[in-house]
């Protein structure tokens, strides 16, 4: 990997195995040696890239292509079947936002928690956990049980979480959503400071506009494979003639 990569994907497949019913899943698992029920199903077939430092990258798609599954290996929320996934400093994905808190700690106890995990200084993260308390902005509820929370309210503390941890690589897989309609326009505000802060990212959205506004090159997927890559322009333009 040179000095200016930080993401190598080399002929990647992920392979999962489908089934029908529920009940041929378990049957296959609990007798290996009985007859195969489901079938092979590629999500990501074959696909290398490589991304570089200060990178925004576009992945574009219709459902199913393989977009989320992508992110996820990068991520580190999945590994492959085959292929090798390298990635050089810290990665932050924003895609299954809150999988990584406890429901029985306060919204305050999860955030020291996370940032620890992920190598913070006790030092370092009472500024940390300032700054993400005021932009989640629940009130009390951030010294009650994440058990207590409502869905709107998990989503705003860790998004807040996720984009003040100042990552090497933000994975953004269509998170702009989450809480009300203030919150949306502050949170899509801390994300374009984001995409000029010369971060590496990986942008997943159905908006077109978005895309070619904020990214400098883009993929397009179909079937677990890379079958364009070049100008954001000219990759939406493709997938938006395919759909």
């Amino acid at each position: 990997m040179r000095n200016d990569q930080v993401l190598i994907l080399d002929n990647v497949y992920k392979k999962y195995r489908l089934y029908r019913k529920n009940s041929d899943r378990v049957i296959e698992a609990i007798n290996p040696f009985s007859k195969r029920t489901g079938h092979e199903f590629f999500a990501i077939n074959g696909l290398s890239m490589t991304a570089n430092k200060g990178d925004i990258i576009g992945i574009v798609g219709k459902n199913g292509s393989g977009k989320s599954t992508l992110l996820k290996l990068v991520a580190g929320i999945t590994t492959p079947t085959s292929g090798t996934v390298s990635v050089q400093g810290k990665v932050i994905p924003l895609i299954e936002l809150g999988s990584g808190f406890h429901p029985e700690l306060t919204g305050k106890e999860n955030i020291y928690f996370y940032t620890t995990v992920l190598g913070y200084k006790r030092k370092d993260i009472h500024f940390i956990v300032e700054k993400i308390i005021e932009f989640a902005d629940i009130g009390e509820f951030i010294d009650q049980p994440l058990k207590m929370y409502s869905s709107g309210m998990k989503s705003r503390l860790a998004f807040s979480v996720s984009i003040f941890i100042d990552p090497d690589i933000l994975i953004v897989d269509e998170i702009l959503s989450v809480g009300d309609a203030g919150f949306q326009k502050k949170s899509y505000r801390k994300m374009l400071e984001l995409f000029n802060s010369g971060k590496t990212i990986l942008f997943v959205s159905h908006s077109p506009e978005d895309i070619k506004d904020l990214c400098k090159r883009a993929y397009l997927l179909e079937n677990g494979r890379i079958i364009l890559e070049g100008k954001p322009d000219v990759v939406v333009d493709s997938y938006l003639n395919r759909i």
